[in-house]
């Protein structure tokens, strides 16, 4: 259903194009999401790519987090997470949360990578960041669960 209409793509795409030729980012944020995902055209990355991009330079939170998934997945371009991470807090910084939990999501995958070539090439994962102390990244977390709370009284 096209919302009152019957679903054309050819149609949509039509209205898209005249849209986002004239510089509207939501019309250049659909266009990118069809060559994306082969709606009503053949499926293309790299026009996928350039509407995304187009979009999310002028501000556009959708474009940027679809911007942000084609790095993060590697389609159309080398995979790569600071880059998807870069563009999802972007995206992140006009508050949509579903954008900064992918942020953080793409984070501890790259760190993850790092770690586990560190390992395979030494044999050691990395040493903890400065400033991090003897528990690590969560060394957060671990002053928290020491600190010792008081429990409510029992009812």
């Amino acid at each position: 259903d096209g919302q009152g209409v019957p679903k054309d793509y050819a149609e949509a795409l039509k209205w898209y194009r005249e849209a986002a030729e004239q510089g509207y980012a939501r019309a250049q944020n659909n266009l990118g999401f069809m060559y994306r995902n082969g709606r009503g055209v053949p499926q293309d990355y790299a026009k996928a790519l350039q509407w995304y991009r187009k979009a999310a330079e002028q501000g556009n939170a959708k474009a940027q987090f679809n911007l942000g998934f084609m790095y993060g997945t590697g389609r159309g371009v080398p995979q790569d997470y600071a880059e998807a991470a870069r563009w999802w807090h972007k995206a992140a910084e006009q508050g949509d949360q579903q954008r900064y939990n992918q942020e953080r999501q793409v984070r501890r995958r790259a760190h993850a990578e790092v770690r586990d070539r560190q390992i395979a090439a030494h044999g050691t994962p990395p040493a903890p960041s400065a400033g991090a102390g003897v528990a690590g990244p969560r060394s957060g977390l671990s002053r928290t669960v020491r600190r010792r709370v008081p429990l409510p009284p029992r009812s």
